[in-house]
């Protein structure tokens, strides 16, 4: 019998506008029907940011509360997945909708280059959220973009914050990042599976044009 297969969707992400494609869903109602067609289609899991009025992320509770209800409403069964990365979002509000208890939330455990900026996750910051996840009954995506992100993860797992069998997403091709090749991810899987071995984990690989091919094991 066959492995089932979890498809996970970002309808929006946290950058493109309208100006960059039409098509990106930016209001409630774009993205709670963009996320319906994705499910309609196989996928099973939705990666949720949401956006400000002038299409700027947003933290705020209510939007976050609206696509989730959405989702509940018209994909019955969907995992629900919030967004607590931090492109243009105040660090202090990027854990501020865990209340609502989604499934998952995703947990960066370190910082990293970027583009353009740093994308900063201050240890006490990775810590505020953690709890709160961990509060809230919220099962965490670790996002691990540098080897050394494993092993803060560790140290929440031993400080009994996430549990000895995290869900660990493996994001690689950023530029100015960890580039995406096979080699370099053979290495964080040999070091996560020494950490966690009991983990699962997805790899995401972003190439030039800026598409992203997941796997998971």
């Amino acid at each position: 019998m066959p492995e089932p297969c979890i498809i996970a969707v970002a309808i929006t992400g946290s950058l493109p506008r309208k100006e960059d494609n039409p098509a990106v869903p930016i209001s409630v109602a774009e993205q709670i029907e963009s996320t319906q067609e994705a499910f309609e289609a196989g996928a099973s899991l939705v990666h949720i940011h949401v956006r400000n009025d002038d299409q700027s992320s947003s933290s705020e509770p209510t939007r976050f509360a609206a696509v989730q209800a959405g989702v509940r409403r018209h994909c019955p069964g969907m995992i629900v997945q919030f967004s607590t990365g931090g492109r243009g979002r105040d660090p202090v509000a990027r854990g501020s909708a865990l209340y609502l208890k989604p499934d998952m939330a995703s947990l960066s455990t370190g910082s990293v280059n970027f583009p353009s900026m740093v994308y900063e996750n201050h240890p006490a910051l990775i810590g505020d959220l953690a709890t709160a996840m961990k509060a809230n009954g919220v099962l965490p995506e670790i996002e691990i973009f540098d080897l050394s992100h494993l092993h803060t993860a560790k140290r929440l797992a031993d400080a009994g914050l996430i549990g000895e069998r995290p869900h660990i997403q493996f994001v690689m091709g950023v530029q100015n990042a960890l580039p995406a090749e096979e080699r370099l991810l053979d290495v964080l899987l040999r070091e996560a599976k020494l950490l966690f071995p009991q983990s699962t984990w997805t790899a995401a690989g972003i190439g030039r044009n800026q598409t992203i091919v997941m796997q998971w094991a």
